[in-house]
């Protein structure tokens, strides 16, 4: 007689892949995913053919989980700095409540084990979100010499800094989220549009 499937035990696993990849990248075994999840190593294989397809799953539930955080409140109306401003607040959010999966996502999003279609479903689920750099080159907000993957790279480093920091002086955390988004869009914007007022 076949095995039920729980959802909530699959969840477990991915959660503890996320947790393994943060650990030890994308090489981690599977039974320490199995020990972190608290299940039987053959119990990931029941929900995962193999483990290339969890990291797959893996990468697809960070990328939805972000996604959830940035529509909510999305200003799909107001100027494009509006927007980028309110992506950024968000993804800070995220990553800051969420350093496993942040972590975990940056090490998938560079490995050859995510596949072309994990990766263009990936962004498919951000809808408008996804398309905010090529409206923003097409209204000349955005710096239209630069390559959308470089922009989007100058985001994340700079992401990455100023989440350090945060984490580190959680008095000073509102003036470096502020000053990590001036630093971008420094970078990214093309001068033909103001910040937007702080607070």
């Amino acid at each position: 007689m076949a095995r039920l499937k729980s959802e909530e035990k699959r969840n477990a696993i991915l959660a503890a892949a996320a947790q393994a990849v943060a650990e030890r990248g994308v090489g981690a075994p599977t039974s320490l995913i199995a020990k972190l999840a608290g299940v039987a190593e053959g119990s990931i294989f029941t929900y995962f053919a193999d483990k290339d397809l969890l990291l797959n799953e893996v990468y697809l539930t960070a990328k939805s989980n972000l996604r959830e955080t940035m529509v909510d409140g999305y200003p799909s109306r107001a100027p494009i700095i509006e927007r980028f401003e309110h992506v950024w607040d968000r993804y800070l959010d995220w990553g800051l409540g969420q350093p496993a999966l942040r972590s975990a996502m940056a090490q998938l999003m560079v490995s050859e084990r995510i596949t072309p279609a994990t990766r263009i479903e990936g962004e498919r689920v951000f809808g408008d979100i996804a398309d905010l750099f090529e409206v923003g080159i097409a209204e000349g907000v955005l710096r239209k010499e630069q390559p959308v993957g470089f922009m989007a790279g100058v985001i994340v480093a700079v992401a990455e800094t100023t989440m350090q920091f945060m984490a580190k002086n959680a008095a000073n955390a509102a003036d470096y989220r502020r000053a990590g988004f001036e630093a971008i869009w420094r970078a990214i914007g093309s001068g033909r549009a103001v910040c937007a007022p702080a607070g």
